[in-house]
C-alpha cells in the first residue's frame, strides 16, 4: 500500500493527452502500476474516496506500531496536498487557447469541454471524483459530481485528530480542511451525485451514510471546541440523513436498496456491496442495535442477500472446501473486467462480520463467518501478498488494477477489526 503514498519516484506518461504526471508528496494513487487499459486500467489518479480509505489504514498501522513516526509525515503531507487542491481553478485551463495542443486526435473526444471545466473552482473542486497526483485537475471525461470524498476525508482526518494528536501547526491545517469538508457535506447531501462505482447518478446509500457519520463526528468535535450552534446544525443534518436512509429499506426485496435514481427509476444494482461498505466505513465502532451499522438487523439481512447472490453467481464459490467462505463482488450483473470477485468486497464483508461479532448476539457465529471469508482471500493471494482489484469469479486469477491500494487498506482494517474482538467472541 505504501507504494501508492507520496509516490514521487514514479512518472506516468499519458501521451494521448500530452501529459506527463509526476506525483507530489501527499498524493495517494489508487494503483502505482501505470496502465492505459492495455489491459491494466489507468488508476494513476488521486481519488478522494480511495485516498481517505488509505489514510484511515495508515492510522490503524500507526496505532498497531507497524508504522512509526513516518505516519506523522504521511498525515502532514496528505493534509497539505489536499489543502493545495482547494486552489485549483478550471478557468485557468480554459483561458489557455493551446491547451489541446499535442493531444492525439483520437483522444480529443475524451477531453472535458470548456464549459464543464470552467465550473470547477471553489467548493466544486471537492465534487471532482479524482485529480492527478501532481495536484492538477483531471481533464478527462468522467463521472462527476461525486459527493462521497469530502465526508470520507473528514472522517479520516477527525479520527486522526481524536486518536493521534499531530503537531499543532498541522492539526490547525487539518481542522481547516475538516471544516470545509463538513460545510460541503451539509450543503450537498440532498443533491444527486454519482455512486461509489461512478456509474449511476442519484442519491446513494453509501454516500449518505458516510455523510451522516462525518456530520455526526464533526458535531462532536465542534461541540468539544465550544462551537455549539454549528455542531447542533450538523447534528440535525446527520439525523435527517439517517431518517432518509430508513426509506432505503425495501420489505419486498428484504434488503437496503443501494440507490434512489431520478424519477423513481429502478436500478439493477439495488443489491450492492456498497451498503455493507457504508456500515464499516461510517460506523466501525457502533453500539449494539445501532441502525445502519453492522449491528442493524436490516443491515445483516442485506449482508445475507449479498452472500446468497454471489454464492450462486460465481463459479469460484462452488464446491468450496469446508471453512472457506463466499467470494463477494459488487452487484448482480457486474461486467467490469472479470465482474468480480473483489478483494475489498470480500475483505469488507469479513470486516462486517467481525464488527457484527463485537456487537451482536451471536459473536462466535459472526466471527466464524468472518474467518471463512479471510480463508477465501487467503486461497487466492499469492505468496508475494500482492492484491489486485479483483480475483476472477471463475478461476481466481487476479485482474483489473494491480497493487490496488484500497485492497491492501481493506485487509488492514479487516484484520484490525478481528484483533479487536473481545474474548467472548470466541
Amino acid at each position: 500500500m505504501l507504494r501508492s503514498v507520496s509516490a514521487t519516484g514514479l512518472v506516468k506518461q499519458r501521451a494521448g493527452f500530452a501529459q506527463t504526471v509526476r506525483p507530489v508528496r501527499g498524493s495517494i494513487i489508487a494503483s502505482p502500476v501505470p496502465g492505459a487499459y492495455d489491459p491494466d486500467p489507468d488508476y494513476f489518479f488521486h481519488w478522494y474516496r480511495d485516498s481517505a480509505v488509505v489514510l484511515e489504514a495508515l492510522r490503524l498501522l500507526f496505532e498497531d506500531h507497524t508504522l512509526g513516526d513516518e505516519a506523522h509525515t504521511h498525515f502532514a503531507d496528505f493534509v497539505r496536498f489536499n489543502r493545495a487542491l482547494q486552489q485549483l481553478d478550471g478557468r485557468v485551463l480554459t483561458a489557455n487557447p493551446d491547451r489541446r495542443a499535442g493531444m492525439a486526435a483520437d483522444f480529443l473526444k475524451f477531453v472535458r469541454d470548456d464549459d464543464e471545466l470552467s465550473q470547477v473552482h471553489g467548493a466544486a473542486v471537492v465534487a471532482e471524483t479524482r485529480v492527478n497526483p501532481d495536484g492538477s485537475l483531471d481533464i478527462s471525461k468522467w463521472a462527476r459530481p461525486q459527493h462521497d470524498g469530502p465526508p470520507l476525508r473528514a472522517l479520516a482526518l477527525l479520527r486522526w485528530l481524536a486518536r493521534i494528536a499531530p503537531p499543532a501547526a498541522i492539526a490547525d491545517e487539518a481542522a481547516a480542511l475538516i471544516r470545509d469538508d463538513l460545510a460541503f457535506t451539509a450543503a450537498h447531501w440532498q443533491q444527486p451525485s454519482y455512486d461509489i462505482w461512478e456509474e449511476e447518478q442519484g442519491l446513494h446509500y453509501y454516500t449518505l451514510r458516510v455523510s451522516a457519520a462525518a456530520l455526526d463526528e464533526g458535531a462532536d468535535w465542534l461541540r468539544a471546541g465550544g462551537e455549539r450552534d454549528l455542531a447542533q446544525g450538523f447534528r440535525r443534518d446527520a439525523a435527517a440523513i439517517l431518517q432518509a436512509l430508513d426509506g432505503f429499506w425495501d420489505d419486498a426485496l428484504g434488503h437496503y436498496r443501494s440507490r434512489q435514481l431520478a424519477g423513481g427509476a429502478r436500478s439493477a444494482k439495488a443489491l450492492d456491496i456498497a451498503v455493507v461498505l457504508a456500515a464499516i466505513h461510517a460506523a466501525p465502532e457502533a453500539r449494539a442495535g445501532q441502525a445502519h451499522s453492522a449491528a442493524d438487523a436490516k443491515m445483516q439481512a442485506s449482508f445475507a442477500r449479498l452472500e446468497a447472490l454471489f454464492d450462486a453467481a460465481y463459479a469460484i464459490n462452488r464446491q468450496r472446501p469446508a471453512g472457506r467462505g463466499v467470494a463477494f463482488g459488487r452487484y448482480p450483473g457486474d461486467v467490469y473486467y472479470s465482474g468480480g470477485a473483489y478483494y475489498f468486497s470480500t475483505l469488507g464483508a469479513a470486516e462486517f462480520c467481525f464488527r457484527a461479532a463485537a456487537l451482536g448476539s451471536e459473536p462466535q457465529v459472526w466471527r466464524a463467518r468472518g474467518d471463512s471469508l479471510l480463508e477465501m482471500v487467503r486461497a487466492y493471494t499469492p505468496a508475494s501478498g500482492e492484491l489486485s482489484e479483483q480475483f476472477d469469479q471463475n478461476d481466481g486469477h487476479q485482474s483489473s488494477a494491480r497493487h490496488l491500494a484500497w485492497s491492501y487498506a481493506a485487509f488492514i482494517s479487516c484484520v484490525t477489526a478481528r484483533r479487536q474482538l473481545p474474548a467472548s467472541a470466541g
